[in-house]
């Protein structure tokens, strides 16, 4: 695979603007780990190897297990490899990147808000939009993992 466009030399002001969100994101509160796993389980929805190669080192880098990491795409039936708040987090990352197909209904936002404060549900929501963008920009323009570049 070969990348198409190199979209950080191309519009580096708009880089920067989705910068100041990710910053937003790393202070605002929610935990980093959360955050990565809702990072990872989008970009598995949203089939993005750039992102789910480098979501994946972060992860490993922060302790998760292989058998959690690869227990991601099906958490659901994970029993209790992860916690209310992981699960909570993501179910709210699946129905709001497949808003085209889930309209996000009333029962999804109510679960969430049992779990998440409105400010942790609106940030964690950012988010999961920055991380489709992202994985809009990685896919469109064919960035190559890490591990291609390795291997």
């Amino acid at each position: 695979m070969t990348q198409r466009i190199d979209y950080t030399k191309t519009s580096p002001a708009g880089v920067k603007a989705y910068g100041s969100v990710y910053a937003y994101i790393g202070q605002c509160g929610l935990e980093h780990a959360l955050v990565e796993l809702v990072n990872l389980r989008v970009s598995q929805i949203n089939g993005c190897a750039f992102c789910l190669d480098m979501h994946t080192r972060d992860l490993i880098k922060q302790g998760f297990s292989p058998v959690k990491l690869a227990l991601v795409q099906v958490w659901e039936e994970a029993s209790d490899v992860f916690s209310a708040r992981e699960k909570a987090a993501l179910a709210w990352a699946e129905v709001v990147t497949r808003v085209a197909d889930t309209h996000v209904p009333d029962e999804a936002f109510e679960a969430a808000c049992c779990v998440f404060t409105q400010k942790e549900l609106a940030d964690l929501t950012m988010a999961i939009g920055l991380i489709n963008a992202y994985n809009r920009l990685a896919i469109s323009f064919r960035n190559v993992p890490q591990e291609a570049l390795n291997g």
